[in-house]
């Protein structure tokens, strides 16, 4: 049997787990934490811009050993690449001789158990002759997503999204299958990837829910951002990575379709878009009839706390929704699609409300507010279903077994 001195962990992801302020960051940093209290851990990541390259330090306290490389190379080339490897473009995007160079030492020098792998970008690092285990964590099936969006877009955009689509999946079932276990992050998306894989591919595939970490999301700790207390009320909020397409469309419908709908009830009330590096269509809106668009914030949590209402109108959503969560945890009513609730086992009506019109997510905003104790109820209903449910301490805990750490099942037998 392995020592458990001697087992350590090489964890894959695409993006610096620090800070845990996006979606994808809040789960990488979380498994990364609770993988790093149990092995040593090398990490290999990307930065995509000065900030992230300034989470280094933070990044070096928690690692054995890392490499971070600034990805910087445009999407055309990684484009050009994509079309002459045959291979998808979000492989050639995060394609790094330096960072291939790092995997390959740490694999040939330390005593790896097991490679963690934090997105299927990822995957491409990983050798044929892997010895250990491997666990791929999907998050969800992003070659589902790039079909939506050809669905929904024009030539030649639609025929880039579908060729995206179909070389993703293939990527997946490759992944899969060379997996010893492949995570997703709801039941729903773990469903829809194995109905997705050819048929004969053999592969575990399972769901870890993304968590909150509800101590820090406490709206009693929480001074409420002036901005937002400055205007009218209700005020709304949506939060996000405000450079992603399907939070770019629900802004938009926020803004441009629900708000409308409820400042016709109620004149004065406002919307709340806070998220990191919005497009210029978005920031044109800012100012536009209650609609306040404020990009990069160091803190979410002041935005949420001095909203009356969470509103998340996605119509493109995989996976589990952080904006949920982390709205439920301060205690704020969300309103939000059905999509956007996925994966979120709350009580429609009672610890959320869910509607999928236009109108009725509107009237479901109205009724809120004009019941002030209904949406009180509301909120301390979510954040008792949040503490209850969505632990991240809980939702991890089979992750030592998962990786065949023998430091695990050691503690656990004693």
């Amino acid at each position: 049997m392995t020592s458990p001195a001697a087992e350590e962990v090489l964890f894959l992801a695409h993006r610096i787990p620090f800070p845990p302020d996006r979606g994808d960051k809040i789960r990488s940093h979380h498994v990364l934490r609770h993988i790093a209290s149990r092995a040593p851990v090398h990490v290999a990541t990307f930065a995509d811009d000065p900030f992230d390259m300034a989470e280094e330090p933070a990044l070096a306290r928690l690692a054995a050993s890392h490499c971070l490389v600034h990805r910087a190379k445009p999407l055309a080339l990684a484009g050009v690449e994509a079309l002459l490897s045959g291979r998808p473009v979000s492989l050639t995007a995060f394609r790094s001789e330096a960072l291939a160079r790092y995997v390959a030492k740490v694999l040939a020098t330390r005593p790896i158990r097991a490679i963690y792998v934090f997105s299927g970008q990822m995957g491409q690092y990983v050798p044929k002759d892997l010895r250990g285990r491997l666990v791929t964590d999907f998050v969800d099936v992003d070659s589902a997503k790039f079909e939506a969006y050809a669905q929904d877009a024009s030539w030649p955009r639609a025929w880039i999204d579908a060729r995206e689509g179909r070389r993703l999946a293939a990527e997946e079932a490759r992944l899969a299958a060379k997996s010893d276990v492949s995570l997703l992050v709801s039941e729903a998306e773990a469903g829809l990837f194995r109905s997705r894989l050819p048929q004969g591919t053999t592969a575990d595939v399972r769901a870890i829910g993304n968590g909150i970490d509800c101590a820090f999301f406490d709206p009693t700790c929480v001074v409420p951002a002036p901005e937002v207390v400055a205007g009218g009320g209700p005020r709304i909020v949506f939060t996000g990575q405000m450079d992603y397409a399907p939070n770019i469309a629900a802004a938009r419908r926020a803004i441009e379709a629900i708000l409308p709908r409820v400042r016709a009830v109620l004149p004065e009330a406002t919307m709340h878009i806070v998220g990191r590096n919005p497009p210029e269509a978005l920031t044109a809106l800012h100012g536009r009839e209650g609609a306040h668009v404020w990009g990069r914030v160091p803190d979410i949590r002041p935005w949420l706390a001095a909203a009356d209402i969470a509103l998340v109108p996605l119509a493109i959503a995989r996976g589990i929704q952080n904006k949920v969560l982390e709205a439920m945890a301060m205690e704020l009513p969300v309103v939000c699609t059905s999509g956007a609730a996925t994966g979120i086992a709350a009580q429609p009506g009672c610890d959320i409300m869910v509607a999928d019109e236009d109108a009725a997510l509107a009237d479901a905003v109205i009724g809120l507010w004009r019941d002030r104790s209904a949406a009180r109820a509301m909120g301390e209903a979510a954040r008792r279903f949040v503490i209850a449910e969505a632990d991240w301490g809980a939702r991890l805990a089979d992750l030592g077994d998962l990786l065949g750490l023998t430091s695990d099942k050691a503690r656990d037998a004693a």
